[in-house]
């Protein structure tokens, strides 16, 4: 079974993306804090890069070269170009762009390059729609889109793919008391779409920035 190295496992589109996934795949997730359930996991800061290297080689030196990463974790916080502290823009570029940044990379030093292998990255639809009030955010998940763009032009000529999803609100119980049901994305379909990203069919699609709206 191919190794998959999950951040932001223990969230709720972590654990259904766990769910659906742990069958398929060797599931390993990176966390920090309480154990995920009904998967093995590695302790790992993503904000610290030398803990993150050091816990995908460990990875690596078990199970052998990972078939790739579902990068989840993430974070938020609103506000507009005024609002925003210079905390909260550090915070949101930390959470957002340097941990997938750091964790790809390390993921990728571990890959075996002549193998098929996948990344997948949760982004949002922040980044396409830049609405106003959530400079720190939306500025993040922009970048957050050119760094797989950019990634999978490095990987041209290779059998390793990145994409990046980015849905809209997600179905959890905190947005469910912000919006009505019908306007969050569930997140099975999410995980649904992370599966086909990661299977065989999900070979030929490579640097897209893939949208998911509610329906």
């Amino acid at each position: 079974m191919r190794t998959l190295i999950i951040t932001g496992a223990t969230g709720g589109l972590g654990s259904e993306v766990v769910r659906v996934l742990r069958d398929s795949y060797d599931c390993v997730a990176l966390y920090r804090g309480t154990a995920p359930e009904g998967v093995r996991g590695v302790q790992a800061d993503l904000s610290d890069p030398e803990g993150v290297r050091s816990a995908i080689r460990s990875i690596a030196a078990e199970s052998g070269p990972p078939y790739g990463i579902v990068h989840l974790a993430g974070g938020y916080a609103p506000g507009s170009l005024a609002e925003t502290s210079d905390e909260t823009w550090s915070h949101m570029l930390s959470l957002n762009l340097t941990a997938a940044f750091v964790a790809i990379r390390e993921t990728l030093a571990v890959m075996d390059r002549e193998s098929a292998g996948r990344i997948v990255v949760i982004s949002s639809d922040a980044a396409r729609t830049k609405a106003k009030g959530n400079v720190a955010y939306t500025v993040a998940k922009s970048a957050l889109n050119t760094l797989v763009e950019l990634v999978a032009q490095e990987l041209r000529g290779t059998p390793i793919t990145a994409n990046a999803l980015m849905p809209t609100a997600l179905d959890t119980p905190a947005m469910r008391k912000e919006m009505p049901r019908e306007k969050l994305v569930p997140l099975e379909r999410v995980a649904a779409t992370i599966a086909f990203l990661l299977s065989e069919a999900g070979t030929n699609v490579s640097g897209a920035l893939i949208p998911l709206a509610a329906r």
